[in-house]
């Protein structure tokens, strides 16, 4: 470490380090961290600032500007087993990860990426013109080929498109070759008809929507409303396993506790947060300044910064395992060129939301594979738009309305595949007088007194 970019000192034995710079890193967003982007890896406690800033007149470290607290060995093993078998089952295969999931490459599940150069080829043929001049479409390919040599197209952004398997056996060819065989059948083709085939195979052989790379990840607790789900709700693992679910209470009130104890004034912050909500909504009710759980399994994380958690708070992050054996799968913050050994019983506090961060590989123990082991990584955190949610049995009752609409074939609405939710829903007197009837007029007063005020007008109208 040098001493040109960090201070470095040790205060009732932890490691006090306050870098000197800041990296813009918005390049790496999206990539994986490697060993060359850090500097040193913090193992023992330690508290690390970014530089204080002009803004502060001391000059002197605080929270304004602390970017982790990790402290080693905090929870008991039973703490940590249970946080292990209330919330590994949280965790599942997803595609929604997005940025956190990595550059695409190689396969998505039993797919296959449709590559850069593919898609190139596609285009080309599809766009191509009977021109007595320019180059042929040969001379095309060519330099597309040339244009892509010895690079995996397939990597780069973190969302792609796939190919269809199914569509393409169904149409009777052999899927591992059906790229190549359709470009000779293109080459031998007329350049209209080569070009209405190539369009039939973009639009019917490669997927509608875009995936990112698949993972395992998921989340407990409680979430916000959301356009296609407008309530507040139990997220499916926790409604689902409720009661496996409740053994992880003890280790995040413990981890509520710790987080009091080294970040006061952000604790509060967060803490006057969670007050304003209903406490069923808090992960182990009013002892945890928490929402939500990310639960992660495995899960080498691409460069990112965290989303949709308080922006005053702070993120709590822990490592649980039945295996504590493996290498590497630090935690990498770029910007500062530093990179943390969290191990199974340790607390980490950081500013993810603020900071770019992501993980180096994970390397199981000798003669296992990744798929063999296990390593659970908990992010606890604060949703900032639990905020606007109602009491939980106010969100109770729109998830009613919301179903009651969906399973009703008598209503205006209805149609195949609908979701119940449909737009201005929230300020139609249908909910209101469901709202009325089913939760009384008092709580029809308290989320929506303009529907009473008018009711009151046309009362005195008539």
């Amino acid at each position: 470490m040098s001493s040109n970019n960090y201070s470095y000192e040790v205060i009732d034995g932890v490691q006090v380090i306050t870098a000197k710079f800041w990296n813009n890193c918005e390049h790496q967003l999206g990539t994986y961290m490697e060993d060359t982007d850090y500097d040193f890896v913090v193992e023992d406690d330690c508290d690390f600032y970014a530089p204080p800033g002009t803004g502060i007149e001391s000059g002197e470290n605080g929270e304004h500007n602390i970017i982790f607290k990790l402290r080693k060995n905090v929870f008991t093993e039973e703490e940590q087993l249970g946080a292990y078998e209330g919330l590994v089952g949280a965790a599942q295969p997803t595609q929604n990860r997005g940025l956190a999931a990595g550059p695409k490459a190689g396969k998505q599940g039993k797919r296959d990426w449709v590559t850069d150069e593919q898609m190139e080829i596609m285009n080309m043929f599809i766009s191509q013109t009977n021109s007595l001049f320019g180059d042929t479409i040969e001379d095309k390919l060519a330099a597309i080929r040339k244009k892509h040599e010895g690079k995996d197209s397939a990597a780069g952004s973190t969302r792609g498109l796939c190919w269809l398997r199914a569509k393409v056996t169904d149409s009777g060819y052999t899927y591992d070759n059906f790229f190549p065989n359709k470009l000779e059948e293109w080459l031998g083709m007329p350049a209209d008809q080569a070009a209405k085939d190539a369009e039939v195979t973009l639009k019917g052989f490669v997927s509608d929507t875009t995936y990112a790379n698949q993972v395992l990840s998921g989340i407990a607790g409680f979430f916000d409303r959301y356009p296609r789900i407008p309530y507040g709700r139990a997220t499916s693992y926790t409604d689902h396993h409720f009661e496996k679910y409740t053994k992880c209470y003890p280790f995040m009130r413990k981890l509520a506790t710790k987080f009091k104890e080294l970040l006061p004034e952000r604790y509060g912050i967060q803490e006057s947060c969670a007050n304003k909500i209903d406490q069923k909504f808090r992960v182990a009710g009013k002892e945890t300044p928490f929402t939500t759980i990310t639960v992660n399994k495995n899960f080498r994380t691409s460069a990112h910064r965290d989303a949709g958690d308080l922006n005053e708070g702070f993120s709590n992050l822990t490592v649980v395992a039945k295996d504590k054996n493996w290498e590497g799968g630090y935690l990498v913050l770029p910007e500062f060129r530093v990179a943390i050994n969290i191990r199974p019983g340790d607390l980490l506090l950081i500013n993810n939301h603020g900071g770019i961060h992501g993980n180096t590989e994970l390397k199981p123990p000798a003669g296992m594979k990744i798929e063999d082991m296990e390593r659970i990584s908990l992010v606890c955190y604060f949703r900032e738009k639990m905020m606007e949610l109602g009491s939980w049995d106010y969100e109770k009752l729109r998830r009613q309305f919301v179903d009651d609409r969906r399973l009703n074939k008598d209503h205006p609405e209805w149609r195949e595949y609908w979701n119940g939710v449909s737009s201005n829903m929230w300020s139609s007197q249908e909910w209101y007088d469901y709202l009325t009837e089913n939760g009384g007029k008092d709580m029809l007063g308290e989320y929506h007194p303009d529907a009473l005020k008018e009711k009151a007008t046309l009362e005195d109208f008539f």
